[in-house]
């Protein structure tokens, strides 16, 4: 059986709560839990779209990346038989100038015979 102390507790918390609705229009409640509704509406369609964006992305990603990844193995393989070229190039034009001394015009002459823009530096 309910001891009356537990009554006037239940009692006074249903008339707290009746003051509680009180000042609380329903109207206001219902625009919020509309809104609310509207806003996770929203959010759940930005998800699904951003999830589809990232399938997306990475089949595209695991479409380049073995190219990419080919691609640039290739180029770096480039650089390095460039750089030996270039290295070969210095060596033999070493020589040269030690055999000849004439062989090549000095900087003011190189100057004049290479009127090429600059295409490295900003204009």
């Amino acid at each position: 059986m309910a001891d009356p102390g537990s009554q006037s507790v239940r009692s006074a918390s249903q008339e707290i709560s009746r003051e509680f609705k009180t000042l609380v229009d329903s109207q206001d409640l219902d625009s919020i839990k509309q809104s609310q509704n509207l806003i996770l509406g929203r959010l759940q369609d930005s998800n699904a779209v951003l999830s589809h964006f990232n399938e997306y992305s990475e089949n595209c990603f695991s479409e380049v990346s073995a190219d990419f990844s080919r691609n640039t193995r290739l180029l770096r393989s480039m650089k390095s038989d460039l750089d030996y070229i270039f290295q070969k190039l210095r060596s033999l034009k070493a020589k040269i100038m030690e055999t000849y001394p004439d062989a090549f015009p000095d900087d003011s002459a190189i100057e004049a015979l290479d009127q090429r823009p600059d295409l490295e530096l900003p204009r």
